[in-house]
């Protein structure tokens, strides 16, 4: 049976086509040009002008129908689309019965039987799901976010998906965005080395199906990654959702555009565009940004897909006065396929017609998208096998989202308790009672914004409640859940006080609901929402030991109930398996290693603070009143990026280089330096520390941030043990990008500042002369 089909979609394309040359790897040698792979060109030249539109064409899908079902308006238009072979791509369609289904209505039905492409919204899990990503990022280690994109890949293509719109790696200083829930947190660095993991996770590494380099995604276990939202979707302002964004040339390619240049060198298949404007103008009609940098500059050859509705919303945003006008801005600008609405196939032939679009543009964008559909191996086998659908998480995948989980958790603070003189983390497993109170913690609902909605339903986490019992089987566990999540009813804090008092100690999970943060959950308040505070303060006045646990997708302010609470662990939306992964830290099982990936701020006033800020005429000084600083505040967040604890302790050494000086003109043609630094674990047990790499030009022509990431290592120690961490540097870390349009990156002689520890405030330094 698969021999005939493939014969029929061989039969479109020409005996000829199925041996044509290889096909482009994304990102690769440059933009697509003539001659195009053979059997794209022949393709092509088949296609009426309505069905090279079609190709442009992204249509959702209804969850909960199937093809032929007639319950759904959007279903039938799919359904019709596809007869018709105008229509390209389908979004929101799972699951092997509907998408064979569906499919066989393109190959079987359509004049060219030219296959359709489903995308999904796989964010951080499709039956399985992982910690959100930004949880991920506090792990500092990318093999976390690239065994979620392996996970997640297998089974979403398995139940008939081929392309997901991940990894996002907007950067962000904005904790108020929702949108922080779904990325890396803050910082450049951090964030492209989770970017380019994800796209190995999803599509496999570059030449892994044993090619020179070309795209592995085409195996039945792997998915087409998206690199998503270009660009500088992060900078909202506000933290606002799809607002404005400002934003400098050198600020863009130094703080926005690094992530996805390291997502494209891994391979990635497509990009998205994002919602916002940059510097007034629509990032869906931004030709600078998405043709001059990304398909010119970069040369990259895959496909760019817009966001929702995106250029439609160039007419709210007053860049285009119609429809048509839309169409023609957005396909020139650089997209590639329209989701959801349909400016292209509804005025591109007219465009056409009249000279406002060209055929030649017409032709690239299709021929990206036919590649893609190559790539992915559909023209050869465009269907799911029905018997080999992954139906729910098994149990390897379930212990990759526990393990990934707890090495994500953050411990902010863990101070002895005044009573017992030690501290309170780790719980000891022969605790004789415990008492668990908040309304997190007796919740299934820790999965996290961008859960697949399926599994929500199916899947819940696994509740902390249930894992302290296990974890202390000999221990009497009582639970209160004192307040609601978002309710000021403060009613059942009585109850939740009586089970502290008559517990040896309580755990106290609190934050926000995972609906608070993502997408269109931007937040003017970032305090725990509700009566939350005022659980967390009457359960320190009863004086018992007791450890505050923390459930949120964005950094949020602490305010008084901090310094009361001898014990915080950061645990995020940790996934499916939230409460065992809570559990296993709680009680040492995992000895806590993650880091922040983004700064706590003390208010909302002081927002935006981040660590890698730029230098003033002014820097703060506490004793005069004229320096950058608040009144009423200190200059420094609550918790600053790279901040984590351990239940053991770490020394840094001071770092040594390789060579003291170095000649800009060797960087420039690749010459590197190495950093060295030996850590110790000076505990009593083993524990994971991260050794963070931070540089400071200190004089440039462009005011530098007074730090920034340039490298990381997470290492195991035992109790006494020590490593000599090593890191190369080059000309990408010590240069940056200025303002010119066209792009101009500069090593300039004069002093780097080199720092080495466990945090963004590391004080050990060594200095760099570059000559």
């Amino acid at each position: 049976m698969r021999d005939v089909r493939r014969r029929t979609l061989l039969s479109a394309i020409g005996a000829t086509a199925a041996t044509g040359g290889a096909v482009g790897a994304a990102g690769a040698a440059g933009p697509a040009s003539d001659p195009h792979d053979p059997r794209v060109r022949r393709l092509l030249d088949r296609m009426t002008v309505e069905e090279k539109l079609g190709q442009l064409q992204q249509l959702p899908w209804g969850w909960d129908t199937g093809p032929g079902g007639g319950a759904s308006e959007a279903v039938k238009k799919a359904e019709d689309a596809t007869r018709a072979g105008r229509l390209g791509s389908v979004l929101s369609i799972f699951g092997a019965k509907a998408t064979n289904a569906l499919q066989r209505i393109a190959v079987e039905e359509s004049r060219l039987g030219i296959p359709l492409v489903f995308g999904l919204d796989v964010i951080h899990g499709f039956w399985t799901t992982f910690p959100i990503p930004l949880a991920q990022a506090a792990s500092f280690d990318p093999d976390v976010a690239r065994k979620d994109g392996e996970v997640s890949a297998k089974e979403a293509r398995s139940n008939g998906v081929h392309w997901t719109f991940s990894p996002m790696m907007d950067v962000t200083h904005e904790p108020r965005w929702g949108r922080i829930a779904e990325g890396n947190g803050e910082d450049p660095y951090l964030t492209a080395a989770f970017a380019a993991a994800k796209v190995e996770g999803y599509q496999g590494e570059r030449g892994e199906d044993g090619s020179d380099g070309s795209a592995a995604y085409g195996a039945k276990d792997r998915v087409a990654a998206c690199a998503k939202h270009f660009v500088a979707y992060g900078g909202a302002e506000g933290g606002r959702d799809y607002n404005t964004v400002d934003v400098s040339e050198s600020r863009l390619r130094n703080l926005y555009l690094p992530p996805f240049k390291a997502a494209l060198e891994a391979g990635a298949a497509t990009v998205m565009a994002s919602f916002n404007t940059i510097s007034g103008v629509p990032a869906h009609g931004n030709s600078h940004t998405l043709t001059d940098i990304l398909k010119k500059e970069w040369g990259f050859d895959g496909v760019v897909v817009s966001d929702w509705s995106g250029v439609q919303e160039l007419i709210p945003h007053g860049f285009a006065e119609d429809g048509a006008a839309a169409a023609r801005l957005a396909l020139d600008a650089g997209v590639d396929m329209e989701m959801t609405s349909t400016h292209l196939l509804t005025y591109g032939k007219k465009l056409l017609r009249e000279g406002k679009i060209s055929g030649a543009r017409l032709d690239d964008a299709v021929a990206r998208i036919l590649r893609l559909k190559f790539d992915l191996g559909l023209f050869d086998d465009p269907y799911v096998d029905e018997g080999d659908t992954v139906d729910g998480p098994t149990a390897a995948a379930r212990e990759a989202a526990r393990e990934t989980a707890a090495r994500s958790m953050v411990l902010l603070k863990n101070e002895d308790h005044p009573k017992s003189k030690h501290k309170v983390l780790p719980l000891k497993p022969s605790v004789r009672s415990i008492a668990v109170v908040g309304p997190f913690g007796d919740s299934g609902d820790l999965l996290g914004t961008w859960s697949f909605p399926a599994a929500v339903k199916k899947y819940p986490s696994v509740k902390v409640l249930d894992a302290v019992r296990r974890a202390a089987p000999g221990a009497k566990v009582t639970y209160a859940r004192g307040v609601d999540p978002e309710g000021e009813d403060t009613g059942g804090i009585p109850r939740a006080v009586a089970a502290a008092r008559a517990a040896e100690v309580t755990v106290v999970v609190v934050g926000e609901p995972p609906a608070m943060s993502g997408e269109a959950a931007s937040r003017g308040d970032i305090g725990l929402p509700g009566g939350q505070e005022k659980l967390v303060a009457a359960v320190a006045a009863t004086g018992k030991p007791f450890v505050v646990v923390l459930v949120n997708g964005r950094p949020l302010t602490m305010g008084g109930w901090l310094d009361s609470a001898p014990a915080v662990l950061e645990a995020w939306h940790p996934g499916l398996e939230a409460g065992n992964a809570i559990a296993d830290v709680l009680f040492g099982k995992v000895v806590p290693g993650g880091k922040l990936p983004v700064s706590f701020p003390r208010t909302v006033g002081q927002i935006p603070v981040h660590y890698n800020h730029e230098s003033t005429g002014r820097p703060y000084d506490a004793d005069n009143k004229y320096s950058s600083k608040y009144l009423d505040l200190p200059p420094d967040p609550q918790f600053p990026f790279g901040h984590g604890l351990s239940y053991t302790t770490f020394e840094t050494g001071e770092p040594k280089l390789s060579r003291e000086r170095i000649a800009a003109h060797a960087l420039r043609r690749g010459d590197t330096l190495e950093v060295s630094v030996a850590v110790t674990n000076t505990g009593d047990r083993a524990g994971d520390e991260v050794v963070q790499l931070y540089v400071h030009d200190v004089t440039a022509s462009i005011t530098q941030p007074v730090r920034k990431l340039r490298g990381f290592r997470r290492v195991t120690l035992g109790p006494g043990e020590s490593r000599t961490v090593r890191f190369r540097i080059g000309a990408d870390d010590l240069g940056f990008w200025t303002n010119a349009q066209d792009g101009e990156f500069r090593v300039e002689e004069g002093t780097v500042d080199l720092y080495v520890g466990s945090s963004s405030r590391a004080t050990a330094r060594r200095r760099l002369t570059i000559t």
